[in-house]
C-alpha cells in the first residue's frame, strides 16, 4: 500500500499553529513607526524611502504612520520634522536633547526604547545603514523582541502580522520572517531597496514632544572628532542615476579604467562586483550587491559580471540593465533588459567612443588614459 506524502500546511495555517495569544502587555500596540536618521547635518534618504513603505503598511492595517525624530534642539531637527510630514507621516514623535547631537548608541537606544514603552508601536522600521543597524540591534535586544535585518520586502498578512522578507543562505533563497508573539515587530531595510515616494506639500501636523533626559555621566562613549578617509564621502553609488560596473570578466585591475572612462563619459558613477573587492582591485565602498551597495539607477551597465544571486539583489531595481559578457548562458542575462555577448575589454572602448560621438560637441569629455 502506497503511503501518501504529507503536504506542508499553507504558511498562514503553519503560523496559526505556532502563534500564541499575545501577552497582555502587547495587545494595545498600534501604528507603524519609521525612525528618521539624522547624522552630521543630513537626513538619510533611506528614511524617506521607509516612510513610503510605512505609509503602505499603515494603510493596510488601518493605523497611523508616525515618524521618530531624535536630535538636538535647533533648526536642523525641525527641518527633519517638516520633511517627515512632507513624506506623508501622520504625526511625529520628537525628542530634542543636546545629548542627541551626534549618534551614540547608549542615549539613542535609551530614548527610542523609552518612546516605544510609552507609546507602543506595532511596527518599527529603521534603515539598514551603519547607524541603523547598530541602533536596531540594541533596541530589539533591550525590548526582547524580534528583528529582521536587511529586508528586501515588507508586507502585512491577513492576520495583521508583518511579513519581512530577506535573502538567506548566501542570497540563494528568500525567507519571510514573522515576529508572532512580541511587539514591536522590527525590521531594517537597506537604502534604495524601496522606491523613493513622491514628496508632497503636506504641512506640519501633529507633534508629540517626549520629555526625555539623560546625564552625560551615564554615557560611556564620547565623541572626540570625525575623521574621513577622503574617499568614502565621494562615493554615492546608491543614488546615482547611471552606474557602470565591472567584474572578473575584465581580466586585470588595469582594465578598470575602461568602466571609469565610460562612466565619466555618460555622467555616471562606477562600481564592481564582490570578487574585485576581494582581490583588492577596488575599495569596499564601490561594491554592488547583497553585501555591498543596493542601487536603483535609470541605467546600469554591467561589464564582465556573471550575475550571481548576491549581485542580482543589489541591482534588480534598475530601470534598464545592460549586460556585457562572453558567456551567453551567464545568469545576468536572465534579468538584464539588454544582453551583449562580447568581450567587455574589447567592447567597452568602442561603446565609450560611440557615446562620445553621440554627445553634443560642447558636452564631450576628454578621456584620461
Amino acid at each position: 500500500m502506497a503511503t501518501r506524502k504529507r503536504e506542508a500546511p499553507p504558511p498562514a495555517q503553519a503560523r496559526a499553529g505556532m502563534k500564541k495569544d499575545l501577552p497582555e502587555q502587547f495587545r494595545d500596540y498600534r501604528h507603524v513607526w519609521v525612525f528618521i536618521e539624522l547624522e552630521r547635518g543630513q537626513v538619510h534618504p533611506v528614511s524617506f524611502e521607509l516612510l513610503g513603505e510605512g505609509r503602505r503598511l499603515a494603510d493596510q492595517l488601518g493605523v497611523q504612520l508616525a515618524a521618530i525624530v531624535l536630535g538636538p534642539p535647533g533648526e536642523f531637527t525641525w527641518h527633519a520634522v517638516a520633511e517627515a510630514f512632507a513624506f506623508d507621516a501622520d504625526l511625529v514623535y520628537l525628542v530634542e536633547e543636546p545629548l542627541l547631537t551626534d549618534y551614540r548608541n547608549e542615549p539613542f537606544t535609551k530614548a527610542l526604547t523609552d518612546l516605544v514603552a510609552a507609546y507602543k508601536p506595532e511596527i518599527l522600521l529603521l534603515g539598514a545603514t551603519t547607524l541603523g543597524r547598530d541602533l536596531a540591534g540594541s533596541v530589539a535586544t533591550t525590548l526582547l523582541t524580534g528583528l529582521t535585518a536587511d529586508c528586501t520586502g515588507l508586507d502585512v498578512d491577513a492576520d495583521g502580522s508583518l511579513a519581512a522578507t530577506r535573502p538567506t543562505f548566501g542570497g540563494s533563497l528568500l525567507c519571510t520572517i514573522y515576529t508572532l508573539n512580541c511587539r514591536p515587530q522590527m525590521a531594517t531595510v537597506r537604502p534604495r531597496v524601496m522606491r523613493m515616494p513622491q514628496r508632497s506639500n503636506k504641512p506640519i501636523g501633529r507633534i508629540i514632544r517626549h520629555d526625555w533626559r539623560m546625564c552625560e555621566e551615564e554615557i560611556v562613549t564620547k565623541v572626540v572628532d570625525f575623521l574621513s578617509d577622503g574617499q568614502s564621502e565621494n562615493v554615492n553609488l546608491a543614488y546615482a542615476d547611471v552606474v557602470v560596473a565591472g567584474g572578473l570578466g575584465l581580466g586585470a585591475a588595469e582594465n578598470l579604467r575602461l568602466i571609469k572612462d565610460l562612466a565619466r563619459t555618460i555622467g555616471g558613477d562606477y562600481g564592481c562586483s564582490r570578487p574585485l573587492v576581494q582581490k583588492g582591485w577596488m575599495p569596499a565602498d564601490r561594491q554592488i550587491g547583497q553585501t555591498g551597495k543596493t542601487i536603483r539607477p535609470k541605467l546600469y551597465i554591467a561589464a564582465g559580471i556573471s550575475g550571481a544571486v548576491q549581485h542580482r539583489v543589489g541591482v534588480e531595481g534598475a530601470d534598464l540593465i545592460v549586460a556585457i559578457n562572453t558567456d551567453p548562458n551567464a545568469p545576468i542575462f536572465d534579468f538584464a533588459h539588454l544582453a551583449v555577448v562580447a568581450d567587455a575589454v574589447s567592447f567597452l572602448p568602442a561603446l565609450t567612443e560611440a557615446f562620445i560621438r553621440r554627445l553634443a560637441p560642447a558636452n564631450r569629455l576628454k578621456l584620461v588614459n
